[in-house]
């Protein structure tokens, strides 16, 4: 017997299905001491949310959902996998060629993170640096909201550090 095709949805419905996982995942990585379930719900919530904006998202979304993927591993303190998706998310910038706005910013914040933890401080400071470069280039960071990641942090480090 061949195998059965995947069910196709319509685009609006994949599209409410991947920002309703994408925003499950926020609410289950905000939990303090998740269960074991949870932590479960949150990785696979990360990589179903990724898998259908991959399917009917712009390349934007593609990316968002590669670092949300990076960002859950990196929470887990699990180095391969956030260094995968980190990986895959600056290369898909770097292809879109965005690489001075709040997502280029998320990315290389993401690969930092990823590669300390992988225990590469060379590649975590190589990645920061291009984080806070594409941090300097903003000029408002209000317009960051699509991408949950602390920039004023890093932009009042960024700051602070030149002082």
């Amino acid at each position: 017997m061949p195998p059965t095709r995947l069910h196709v949805l319509d685009a609006d419905t994949e599209r409410k299905l991947a920002a309703g996982l994408y925003n499950e995942v926020w609410r289950l990585m905000e939990i303090e001491s998740r269960t074991a379930e949870q932590t479960d719900a949150m990785i696979h919530a990360a990589h179903a949310s990724r898998y259908h904006w991959g399917r009917i998202g712009a390349p934007i979304d593609v990316i968002r959902g590669e670092w949300l993927c990076s960002r859950v591993y990196a929470a887990l303190r699990r180095a391969e996998p956030a260094l995968w998706h980190a990986r895959r998310c600056v290369e898909l910038l770097e292809k879109s060629g965005r690489t001075d706005d709040c997502d280029a910013a998320a990315a290389y914040q993401a690969l930092a993170a990823a590669s300390s933890l992988a225990g590469d401080a060379d590649a975590a400071a190589d990645s920061r640096a291009r984080a806070e470069l594409a941090v300097s280039a903003l000029t408002d960071l209000e317009d960051c909201q699509p991408v949950e990641i602390n920039l004023v942090e890093l932009a009042e480090r960024m700051r602070s550090s030149k002082a």
